[in-house]
């Protein structure tokens, strides 16, 4: 039997609400998936060593505070020298649509920003369940 996706949902930075990435969590968690939350105000060196020691699919980063292009190309960057080149980076929270592209510039494979339909996230990450190679054990 395959494994559920596994999803680290993280909050970088110094923004302090996390009431949007804890729904999230939840939501995907009902759609299936098995969801690991590291809390509130964490660095980007620990967001990459969860992930790893996790063995995550999926870095999902909840980000208020404006500096999300920068938080999420820190995070790509050092997943991919930590050889972790397979792990989808997904952002969410208060994101102009102008930046949209600057976070898949920076990485990010999937852009969410609030006010987009719950079905439209748990679609994407069933999507990318679908897609995995098939287990040989």
């Amino acid at each position: 039997m395959d494994r559920k996706i596994r999803v680290l949902v993280a909050k970088p930075g110094l923004d302090g609400h996390d009431l949007g990435a804890r729904w999230i969590c939840k939501v995907l968690r009902d759609a299936g998936m098995e969801v690991i939350y590291t809390g509130l105000r964490q660095s980007v060196e620990g967001i990459v060593e969860a992930a790893i020691q996790e063995d995550v699919e999926v870095v999902g980063l909840s980000i208020l505070s404006g500096a999300h292009v920068g938080l999420t190309r820190k995070v790509v960057q050092r997943l991919r020298q930590r050889g972790a080149t397979d792990v989808t980076v997904v952002v969410g929270g208060l994101i102009l649509k102008d930046d949209v592209e600057a976070l898949k510039e920076a990485g990010a494979q999937a852009v969410f920003p609030s006010g987009t339909p719950v079905q439209t996230i748990v679609d994407y990450f069933k999507g990318l369940e679908a897609a995995r190679p098939a287990s040989t054990s």
